[in-house]
């Protein structure tokens, strides 16, 4: 595929074919799309939210958290994104700052029972 067919049509058949990429599990195509998409909205929070994660399913991880924290200084009470930045985070093999969004993401959701129940 050459790159004009990532750029093609407007920003919602864009956003359409970054979703089908990303259900069919084809995440490095989603993002590629998704890429664009977050250059041209950056206060967007959902195209930001998707490329994340589909860089944390293509084990990006790095760029994963750099995704999640854009959001998060756009939108700090996005719930999603903390969790996602929790896991993310642990599969980094950072336990201790994982903890900290995972128990703000548990909070922001109203899960206040036991810690690592369903989070």
């Amino acid at each position: 595929m050459n790159d004009t067919y990532y750029e093609f049509g407007t920003a919602a058949d864009r956003w359409d074919r970054a979703q089908l990429f990303f259900e069919a599990k084809e995440y490095l195509t989603a993002a590629r799309i998704l890429g664009g998409l977050v250059e041209e909205a950056p206060e967007q929070v959902a195209p930001r939210l998707l490329l994340a994660r589909s860089y944390y399913h293509s084990a990006r991880l790095a760029r994963a958290e750099e995704e999640l924290r854009a959001v998060l200084e756009r939108d700090p009470v996005e719930s999603y994104a903390r969790l996602m930045l929790g896991r993310t985070l642990e599969r980094q093999g950072r336990q201790a700052e994982a903890a900290t969004h995972l128990r703000l993401a548990a909070a922001l959701s109203g899960d206040f029972g036991q810690p690592g129940n369903g989070a």
